[in-house]
């Protein structure tokens, strides 16, 4: 394996796991090592919830992630979550849906099927996801989540055309499948803004895709049901350490499934476990310096 390592090296990737734990260097863009970010908030109703709850923790987070697609927020529901995203100064992330689940596939119904992820079928999906963040995108919102590495990097060409703002931000969602320093490499040459890695990634793994790349990492802390229910609240403190930028990926565990439709009792249980995360990461790596407050970029 010597020859595949240094090969591996020889063109700028780690030659293996960092089973070593180094310490990142890397930091957003503000000094930051860490950010938090709550998925699974599916409208404005929730969010308000949401940012409400944390208010009354004295907690803040930097994103709020839509995991069920633009196609089924209307118009009114999507200008409600980006005027909440303005006035608590957070960063709204909406999913691109159509995907293959809203499709008329039925192997992604399927135990094997599912291993397609989100992923479009045929041009007219990729078509239809455009006209999504088109859409989002005139009404404000200025950060996506995609599901889908062909429609990555057509929208990137799309945004370096100035077909829709050049300051359109695309977060890989987990489900794409993505757990090695070769394929975030992949994903960051392709637009990637920020990579979600599968959600059982273990810390060597992560201190190798670190190495690789220099956008942001999205890690869950915890999950839902459907994908494990893990909760690593304990890891938190190396997983910034090995992994920053990281967006730490917080409350998913009051969930169900991905798509899980929260309700804003949810939404307090959410704010909840963005608390106990902060007091882990306070207890044990206080010195781990977090993003400010409304710096999103």
């Amino acid at each position: 394996m010597k020859e595949t390592r240094a090969f591996l090296t020889s063109i700028g990737l780690p030659p293996g796991d960092a089973y070593d734990l180094p310490t990142s260097e890397k930091r957003f863009r503000d000094g930051g090592q860490y950010r938090f970010e709550v998925p699974g908030i599916q409208g404005p109703g929730t969010m308000k919830a949401l940012l409400e709850a944390l208010d009354s923790y004295g907690q803040f987070i930097h994103r709020v992630t839509q995991t069920k697609g633009i196609m089924i927020l209307s118009d009114e529901e999507i200008s409600a979550m980006v005027a909440l995203a303005d006035k608590w100064q957070v960063e709204l992330v909406l999913a691109i849906g159509p995907r293959a689940t809203y499709d008329t596939s039925a192997s992604i119904h399927t135990s094997e099927g599912q291993r397609m992820g989100y992923r479009l079928r045929g041009q007219e999906q990729i078509v239809r996801a455009i006209e999504d963040v088109k859409r989002a995108a005139n009404l404000g919102c200025r950060a996506f989540l995609v599901y889908d590495e062909g429609c990555l990097w057509v929208l990137n060409e799309t945004r370096k055309a100035g077909e829709i703002p050049s300051e359109c931000r695309f977060k890989v969602s987990a489900h794409c499948g993505h757990g090695n320093p070769c394929s975030a490499k992949l994903l960051e040459t392709t637009g990637a803004n920020s990579i979600n890695p599968v959600r059982d990634i273990q810390l060597q793994m992560l201190g190798a895709i670190r190495q690789a790349i220099d956008i942001p990492l999205d890690v869950h802390t915890e999950n839902p049901a459907s994908s494990g229910g893990f909760i690593r609240h304990y890891e938190v403190p190396e997983m910034i350490r090995v992994a920053a930028p990281i967006y730490l990926k917080t409350g998913g565990s009051v969930a169900k499934t991905h798509s899980w439709e929260s309700t804003e009792s949810d939404a307090v249980k959410r704010a909840k476990q963005v608390m106990l995360v902060q007091r882990v990461i306070n207890t044990y790596f206080p010195e781990a310096t977090g993003s400010e407050k409304g710096v999103l970029r």
